[in-house]
């Protein structure tokens, strides 16, 4: 008989409280992993048990791969983290800033006087922005009947900046971009790109774009929330034959997969006689890249799509080159230094580099930021550091 851990407990809880329709976490440590565990259903009101192969759209924890990818590339000498990156995308040599609308409506653009790094697109200082957290770049979206990431079509990145490369912090379109990077100087789509560099050699065969038939058959469904413990579930897919590869926010994953993405950058990027990145770019990845500038709270233009988002309040967080970074201990058991991200429908994850340890969390729930998902991931987080009763 299966001896019942603390994580059960959470896990099950949350879902016989009504607060999420299903959940699946997975942690491990320098060893392997040390958790898994699938709870609820994979739709709300459904017989279809939640289990660990459940594939779920990981939205933004994309972010982490793509950057992964491009830092492959800076390693073979084919980007520079420093250089102008209209070097490799021209599009981006004249970029125009959004400073507001006339009387009439019409957007004020200027150009901007400073050139796009890579280093700005990988760490969301590139002036870019997305209109679900900026109600300016929504009224320019509208305005120009340009398309939302989405779509995934070249046009939903034809978007202004709104300040000057390496001004501030504001979460951002700047890692598709830096995807259409990987692409232009690889000659490979990024689909290919990540079969043949990452997630072949780590053996992650459930993470992709476009979704396998065997795939769709496990996939979750996509819930709205309608109350504490009511969710409406709603027709959601990822664009299977896409113009554009979403190297912000376009995979397929299930908790296991990303658990090994995770593992590899805990051992400095190898893991199990795969090399993907040498140890020296992993500890440049996990270093602040922004300086004083620090990560922003994220406030809602979409309440549909997001609450207003700011992971630990009040503590100082800043950015690595693909992940937020917190620089003090939180909460959670968290150390000073840990990564971390998330995606749009409620997933999560964390990556203690101190602790050697992570953890990802992944419901399939909509807007982001869900107080109760949340509460669930930091309930979660602290039982895997034995902090939970």
């Amino acid at each position: 008989m299966a001896v019942r851990t603390v994580m059960d407990d959470v896990l099950g809880q949350a879902v016989d409280a009504g607060q999420v329709p299903g959940v699946v976490a997975l942690a491990a440590d320098e060893h392997g992993e040390t958790y898994a565990g699938a709870f609820g259903s994979r739709e709300a009101g459904g017989d279809v048990a939640m289990s660990l192969d459940t594939v779920f759209a990981i939205a933004s924890m994309t972010k982490a791969i793509t950057s992964v990818a491009a830092m492959q590339q800076v390693e073979r000498g084919t980007l520079e983290l420093d250089a102008p990156i209209s070097a490799v995308l021209p599009q981006l040599s004249n970029p125009l800033i959004l400073t507001g609308f006339d009387g009439a409506g019409v957007p004020r653009l200027r150009p901007a006087t400073r050139q796009i790094t890579l280093r700005h697109l990988l760490t969301h200082t590139s002036g870019f922005t997305y209109e679900n957290w900026n109600a300016d770049l929504a009224r320019y979206t509208a305005y120009a009947g340009l398309p939302q990431m989405i779509a995934c079509r070249d046009e939903a990145l034809a978007k202004p900046l709104v300040f000057e490369p390496g001004e501030r912090w504001e979460y951002s379109i700047g890692i598709d971009w830096a995807g259409k990077a990987v692409e232009a100087v690889s000659g490979q789509r990024l689909e290919e790109y990540f079969a043949e560099n990452i997630f072949g050699p780590l053996g992650m065969t459930d993470t992709n774009f476009i979704l396998r038939p065997d795939q769709r058959e496990r996939r979750v469904s996509m819930h709205r929330r309608t109350g504490d413990t009511s969710f409406e579930v709603f027709a959601f897919e990822i664009p299977q034959q896409p113009a554009l590869y979403m190297g912000g926010g376009g995979l397929y994953s299930v908790g296991r997969d990303y658990l090994t993405f995770l593992r590899m950058l805990m051992h400095g990027g190898s893991l199990n006689g795969a090399q993907v990145l040498k140890p020296e770019t992993v500890a440049e990845i996990n270093r602040n890249q922004i300086g004083e500038l620090r990560v922003r709270p994220m406030i809602s233009a979409n309440p549909r799509a997001s609450n207003d988002a700011e992971f630990f309040p009040g503590l100082p967080k800043t950015w690595g080159l693909a992940y937020l970074r917190n620089e003090e201990p939180t909460p959670t058991g968290r150390s000073a230094g840990s990564l971390a991200w998330a995606g749009i429908s409620n997933t999560y994850y964390w990556l203690d580099p101190t602790t050697r340890v992570a953890g990802v969390l992944l419901t399939q729930i909509q807007p982001f930021a869900d107080p109760l998902v949340l509460e669930l991931f930091g309930r979660f987080e602290r039982a895997v550091y034995g902090l939970e009763a």
